[in-house]
């Protein structure tokens, strides 16, 4: 969890800076031949009486006389002014000693942090969280000079002292609620839209969270990258979009009333009940991660982000409660994203982008989708990220289908994937349906939980991944070629199996195959008088299977010319206007099917047997 305040730096485009005397009012800084400390040089300079009243008050001046070092943002004399009209007191004197403390103690900061060392950030004040020794959290931002909680601007910067450094800060920085680090970080400007979206009669969310009834709040708080990705994928331009009463559920489930949860506070698999009523689960497998109903993770990107009213979280994902699922228009990004069975293949979709390809409202795909339980069967103990992200893109895209296709529209036979041999655009790869019983793809993967509608196209939930076909996969999906499965697989043969499921380019990958039916291969038997192939020698039945495999070569039916292709046995002519390819023996066998594509080659139907004598 340490390591999570670190990752805070890498949320938003950080800028350094320093502070530049050119633009500074403050007191002149102390001689360095006449070195004091922070109390010293508050309490001899005029413009700094008020805080070293201050400070007397609250028993700090020895403190900050002590040998530290410490920064401190030092409010002058109009800033203290500012600050008791602002909150109704007359004087010093009329502010508890408590409060005061506190405030003056939000102002320091352990270590020397010159102007050039600090970044846009948060680092922890000497302030405490009630009566805890939890310290209270500012927000640097650097993008233009220092601005601290975004209401306290540096005004002279880099004051040395004996004992660390003091900055010059024109406002008080007065101790911050939930809203005031909300409002600081330009990282949660769409969430404060949307809080003051969500904000009816009922419910101020503004106050509610700037204030102390149901007082702490642990927030987890989603950035501004993570809203756009919701509205995103809701086909949604803004905020303004969103109806309230599902805005308000929103919020409401990032809320934990009366707790104030710190990041050491979570544990492994930890319940966590929302202000909105449902759960909230904590995951530390792979980093500090929130589970919300879809069961996708949202990334706990900054931690502890501690106010006096609460503590912030901050997230990379909205988190959607299940009433909010069972009522918005998912398209098939978004509907993986809330299906919990679904969420390794929406994690998939995001490493590849191909969740934005689905996200597309003016498109429509059919996607056979695996469940989790069938991702964590093929990757056999591995990761996701262990996976080429192209080799990932291409088993996705095998999954997926353009147009809708419902189940009443599937047909026994095959059809086409966006998955593509060897990045071919042209060269779709073929998936082979069977609808015999249930719907079953390519012998590998039946639809278990059919017609799942989204915004746009359907879903068909299947219990297994389907892998990038080989020329093997399609004799043995489809049953036009049991015969010829029968004969490649049979033990007296070479394990043409293997051979055949080599991967492209691994030679002699790839393949094109012109492979005979099995009433190709009943006339074959008839033509010879045969019972059976089991009748066919060994060796000639070899022969004759090389004669149908074309090494090295994707040849699909429209690249296919006439002429003499060479085999693994006797060479086959080729008639590109007929469909037709000839044996040694004048055999002329019709192609009566082009074009199934595999990853490692391609296959034409074809209607005999090529014979060796």
């Amino acid at each position: 969890m340490k390591n999570l305040f670190k990752l805070s730096f890498l949320l938003f485009a950080f800028v350094l800076t320093s502070c530049s005397d050119d633009d500074t009012t403050a007191s002149e800084p102390t001689d360095d031949t006449n070195p004091t400390s922070i109390s010293n040089f508050v309490a001899t300079t005029a413009d700094y009486s008020t805080l070293a009243n201050a400070l007397e008050i609250t028993s700090l001046t020895e403190t900050l006389n002590g040998e530290g070092p410490f920064t401190v943002f030092a409010p002058n004399n109009d800033a203290f002014a500012a600050f008791l009209a602002a909150n109704g007191f007359t004087s010093l004197e009329d502010v508890p000693v408590d409060v005061l403390t506190n405030t003056l103690l939000n102002h320091v900061v352990l270590g020397t942090n010159n102007a050039a060392d600090l970044t846009t950030s948060y680092i922890n004040s000497l302030a405490v969280f009630g009566d805890t020794s939890r310290n209270l959290s500012l927000y640097i931002d650097v993008t233009t000079g220092v601005k601290i909680n975004g209401v306290s601007t540096v005004t002279q910067a880099d004051i040395t002292v004996t004992n660390g450094v003091i900055h010059a800060v024109d406002s008080v920085i007065a101790i911050p609620t939930i809203v005031t680090q909300a409002l600081a970080n330009p990282a949660f400007s769409t969430l404060v839209e949307a809080l003051v979206a969500a904000s009816d009669d009922a419910t101020d969310y503004v106050a509610l969270l700037s204030g102390t009834t149901a007082s702490p709040f642990t927030v987890f708080a989603p950035t501004n990258d993570a809203f756009s990705g919701l509205l995103t994928s809701l086909g949604l331009a803004s905020l303004s979009d969103v109806p309230q009463d599902l805005l308000q559920a929103i919020l409401n489930y990032h809320v934990i009333a009366q707790a104030n949860v710190q990041s050491a506070d979570l544990s492994d698999g930890q319940s966590i009940v929302t202000f909105q009523g449902e759960s909230l689960t904590v995951s530390l497998a792979n980093g500090a991660q929130i589970i919300d109903a879809t069961q996708m993770p949202a990334n706990i990107v900054v931690v502890d982000v501690q106010t006096s009213n609460g503590v912030i979280h901050a997230l990379d994902k909205v988190l959607l409660p299940q009433a909010v699922i069972d009522v918005v228009d998912p398209t098939l990004t978004t509907l993986a994203m809330m299906t919990p069975s679904l969420s390794t293949l929406s994690q998939a979709l995001e490493i590849t982008g191909l969740d934005v390809v689905l996200n597309d409202r003016d498109a429509s795909f059919t996607v056979f989708a695996p469940t989790n339980a069938s991702f964590e069967a093929f990757l056999d103990g591995a990761a996701l990220s262990d996976i080429p992200v192209d080799y990932l893109t291409q088993l996705l895209l095998n999954h997926t289908l353009t147009g809708v296709a419902l189940s009443t529209d599937l047909t026994t036979g095959y059809t086409n994937t966006l998955a593509t041999f060897n990045n071919e655009p042209d060269a779709l790869l073929s998936l082979f349906v069977n609808t015999s019983a249930g719907v079953l793809l390519n012998a590998q993967s039946s639809v278990s939980s059919a017609d799942n509608l989204a915004a746009n196209g359907v879903v068909h939930i299947v219990d297994a991944v389907i892998a990038l076909p080989s020329v093997v996969t399609f004799a043995q999906a489809d049953p036009d070629f049991e015969t010829l499965l029968s004969a490649l697989d049979r033990d007296d043969q070479p394990d043409y199996l293997a051979v055949l499921g080599l991967p492209n380019g691994v030679e002699p990958a790839p393949f094109t195959i012109f492979a005979p039916d099995n009433n190709a291969f009943a006339d074959f038997l008839t033509e010879f008088g045969l019972s059976s192939l089991d009748q066919v020698d060994g060796l000639t039945l070899s022969q004759t299977l090389n004669t149908h495999a074309v090494p090295t070569l994707n040849i699909r039916a429209e690249a296919l010319v006439d002429g003499t292709l060479i085999t693994f046995g006797d060479p086959i002519i080729i008639d590109a206007a007929n469909a037709t390819v000839t044996d040694q023996n004048g055999r002329v066998c019709q192609i009566i099917q082009t074009n199934l594509q595999a990853a490692n080659g391609v296959v034409h139907k074809i209607d005999k047997v090529l014979f060796i004598q």
